[in-house]
C-alpha cells in the first residue's frame, strides 16, 4: 500500500488581493516545470494543510495549494461576504493568470470536488484532468443527507450532539439554526456551535474513529471559520442553480477524470460519485472498499496516489503506475 509522499516546503509563496475585500494565499511547490495541479480544498472554509502537497509526485507536479476566501491563511479569515462559487471560480482564473498556467489539473475532495467540476464546466479548456474524492454534487438532497436526514441515521449518538446548540430552532434547518449561532455576540455560543457543527464532520468522515482527526476540526479558530463559512453556502444551496453540475457535465466530455470514491463515505454516498460517472463518459472511478470520506485513511491515501500517477501517465507526461 503506498504512503504519501515526504513532506516538502514550497519554492513559491504568493498573495493575491482578488478585490476590495479579499486577500488570498498561494503556494508552490514540487518541479517549476511539472504538471500543474491545483489542490482545491474541502468544508468549505477548511484551508490547506501540509499533508495537501503530499499526494503528488514532486518530480512530476507543479503543486498548487490555494486557500480559498476566507479560508486558512487567506484574509480576511471567516468572511461570508463577496464570497461564493462564483467568486471562487473567478478567482481560480486570476490565479491562473498570476502564475502564468496555460491549463492544469484540478483536484478536491468534498466541497472542493465541487468546485473542481463547476470550475471545469466553466472553463474546461482551462482543465487538462479532474481527480475528485467523495463527489459532493450540491444538490438540496446532497446537503439535506449531511445537515437534516441521513448520516444521522449511522452516527445517532454524534447526531444528538450536534442538535444540542440548536435546540429550540426550527429542527428542519439545521445549517440556518448554526448560521444564526454564528452571529451572536456571544464568544461562548459562537465557539460551542462551531465546535460541535466541525465535530459532527471529523465523527462523519471517517471509517474508523480518528481522535486526531477530531482534535483537528475542533480547534477553536478553524472551528470557527469552517463554521461560518460552510453554514454560509449550505444555507444558499452552495450557489448551485438545482442539478447544476449533473445539468451541465456534457462540458466535461473531453477531459479525463478519476473518481475516487470510497465504499462506506457517510457524507458523501456512493450514489453521488455514480451519478457523476453516469454522466461524465470520459471519467473512470475507483471503488475504495476500507475507506469512507476522509482523504487520511490508509486506503485512501493509496488510492489517490495511484490516481495522481495513472492521470500524469495518461496526459503523457513523466509518471509511473496504472489503476
Amino acid at each position: 500500500m503506498q504512503t504519501l509522499f515526504p513532506e516538502i516546503k514550497p519554492y513559491a509563496r504568493h498573495r493575491l488581493q482578488v478585490d476590495a475585500r479579499h486577500n488570498l494565499y498561494i503556494d508552490e511547490s514540487g518541479s517549476a516545470t511539472g504538471l500543474p495541479v491545483v489542490f482545491l480544498h474541502g468544508g468549505p472554509g477548511s484551508g490547506c494543510e501540509f499533508d495537501s502537497r503530499r499526494f503528488f509526485d514532486p518530480a512530476v507536479y507543479r503543486i498548487i495549494l490555494v486557500d480559498q476566501r476566507g479560508s486558512g491563511r487567506s484574509t480576511p479569515q471567516g468572511e461570508t461576504e463577496d464570497n461564493t462559487l462564483q467568486n471562487l471560480i473567478a478567482d481560480l482564473e486570476q490565479i491562473r493568470e498570476l502564475l502564468a498556467v496555460p491549463a492544469w489539473v484540478a483536484f478536491g475532495g468534498g466541497w472542493g470536488s465541487t468546485l473542481a467540476l463547476a470550475y471545469a464546466e466553466h472553463y474546461p479548456e482551462r482543465v487538462l484532468g479532474l481527480i475528485l474524492r467523495g463527489v459532493f454534487l450540491g444538490r438540496p438532497a446532497d446537503i439535506d443527507w449531511i445537515y437534516k436526514n441521513g448520516a444521522n441515521a449511522f452516527f445517532p449518538e454524534h447526531w444528538a450532539d450536534f442538535m444540542a446548540p440548536i435546540l429550540g430552532m426550527d429542527p428542519t434547518a439545521p445549517p440556518e439554526g448554526y448560521r444564526q449561532l454564528m452571529a451572536s455576540d456571544n464568544d461562548l455560543v459562537r465557539m460551542t456551535a462551531a465546535k460541535a457543527w466541525s465535530v459532527w464532520e471529523a465523527h462523519c468522515s471517517n471509517l474508523h474513529p480518528n481522535a486526531r482527526l477530531l482534535s483537528h476540526y475542533a480547534a477553536p479558530q478553524r472551528a470557527l471559520t469552517r463554521c461560518r463559512i460552510s453554514t454560509h453556502y449550505m444555507v444558499n444551496g452552495c450557489f448551485l442553480e438545482p442539478n447544476q453540475i449533473l445539468a451541465q457535465a456534457g462540458q466535461l466530455q473531453d477531459i479525463p477524470g478519476i473518481i475516487v470514491q470510497g465504499r462506506f463515505d457517510v457524507l458523501t454516498p456512493m450514489a453521488g460519485a455514480h451519478a457523476l460517472q453516469e454522466h461524465w463518459s470520459s471519467s473512470e472511478i475507483m471503488i475504495v472498499r476500507e475507506a469512507g470520506h476522509s482523504a487520511t485513511e490508509p486506503a485512501m491515501i493509496d488510492a489517490l496516489l495511484r490516481a495522481t500517477k495513472a492521470l500524469a501517465q495518461r496526459l503523457d507526461l513523466p509518471g509511473e503506475g496504472r489503476l
